[in-house]
């Protein structure tokens, strides 16, 4: 997990006397999760964040899933998805259940709103774009690559920079709690020596600026699956300092260490984060197994008790044809699936791929969103054949 952090101005000791310059008492805010007994921080304001002017409901929320649920695997082009609107409010949903939902955004404007979801944490991939997330405990800048970690109730906006070209933003938002996975982790939280990534790969909020503003300030908050305003009286980046393990930040794909071997490595080598009910793993550059009979290309593999979803960050995979960047395929629980006939045998001597994806999978069934129809390959689940054919038809004079 992210390790401790401070910043700004705090007091010596928590729960005592902090005054402002006025002589009156910054507001001590404790935000965590699992009650008070998980992970948190201590937040001080200038303002009570309890000071709202007005609160509505702005619409219902709720994901319309595709009513065909035969069984069979799943191709959807983010190629297609229409480009434009906000990162928040403009999210595309593709697959979800009651652990996770997945979704995919191309916005090209700075919400004038501030947002917060307190029904989910959330795992934003930056797949394209520059930018700073803005939020109440400070500014944290994020690039391609970035997997961007905003834990459930923190207050924030992305604030886009279209001078470095589009934003491109696939989004995973967890009922549960995200975390390092278990085994990279000491007793004491530590990364161990043997995990794909180290405490310095993790960038935090380095840069908090306070805002001592009156006024109105409309805060969109996602709860109870829906989509509600909150306006303040005072603008809610009004925090002097904190101090704590709960907070957004940032760990870059490219930072993953791949972890290879002499023979052909499974998937969970890739994982990158835990949640529950899923878990999210990083395919990056690397060489390839290394002895002279392995076969690098993944072997069929049937997932009896999870559905694996694959985002192509690049249109280089080793084990599929037919897909392009940004595609993503969706392989259900109780359908074998593998290598595109061809690529194992093309596998066989390379050394090294430059392939660049992000995998989830799923321990619970997972939905196929109505509103993701329109951007579906439908023909994918017969690729395989299609490629088996292609393969061995006789050639033509």
């Amino acid at each position: 997990m992210p390790i401790y952090h401070q910043l700004g101005a705090i007091p010596r000791k928590r729960h005592i006397v902090f005054r402002r310059p006025d002589g009156g008492l910054y507001a001590e805010e404790l935000m965590g999760h699992e009650g008070f007994v998980g992970t948190s921080s201590l937040l001080y304001h200038t303002h009570p964040p309890t000071t709202v002017l007005s609160a509505r409901k702005l619409r219902d929320l709720r994901w319309e899933e595709d009513t065909d649920t035969s069984l069979r695997h799943r191709h959807f082009l983010t190629s297609r998805v229409a480009r434009g609107g906000s990162p928040t409010l403009d999210r595309l949903p593709l697959l979800f259940n009651s652990d996770i939902g997945m979704l995919y955004v191309e916005p090209d404007v700075t919400d004038g709103h501030f947002y917060r979801n307190s029904q989910a944490d959330e795992v934003v991939y930056v797949v394209e774009g520059h930018g700073v997330l803005e939020s109440v405990f400070g500014d944290l800048p994020y690039r391609p690559g970035d997997y961007v970690v905003i834990h459930r109730n923190i207050t924030h906006r992305w604030r886009l920079d279209p001078g470095e070209g589009p934003s491109k933003f696939l989004v995973m938002e967890s009922r549960g709690h995200i975390r390092f996975p278990k085994r990279y982790r000491n007793d004491f939280g530590q990364l161990l020596e043997g995990a794909p990534f180290s405490e310095r790969d993790i960038r935090r909020p380095m840069r908090l600026e306070p805002r001592d503003e009156k006024g109105a300030f409309p805060i969109v908050v996602k709860q109870y699956d829906a989509l509600n305003e909150l306006v303040l009286d005072h603008h809610p980046f009004d925090v002097v300092g904190w101090d704590g393990y709960f907070y957004p930040w940032i760990f870059n794909i490219h930072d993953f260490e791949p972890i290879v071997g002499r023979i052909h490595q499974p998937p969970p080598v890739h994982q990158t984060f835990q949640g529950d009910g899923f878990v999210i793993c990083s395919f990056c550059p690397r060489p390839y197994d290394f002895d002279p009979e392995a076969v690098p290309a993944p072997y069929n593999h049937s997932n009896v008790d999870s559905d694996e979803v694959l985002f192509y960050a690049s249109s280089e995979f080793m084990s599929r044809k037919g897909i392009e960047y940004g595609s993503i395929t969706h392989h259900p629980d109780g359908l074998p699936h593998g290598p595109h006939p061809g690529r194992a045998e093309a596998s066989i001597g390379a050394k090294y791929t430059n392939e660049l994806a992000v995998m989830m999978d799923s321990f619970r069934p997972l939905k196929v969103a109505k509103a993701a129809l329109s951007i579906e390959d439908p023909r994918y689940h017969q690729s395989w054949i299609d490629a088996q054919h292609a393969q061995f038809s006789p050639p033509t004079s």
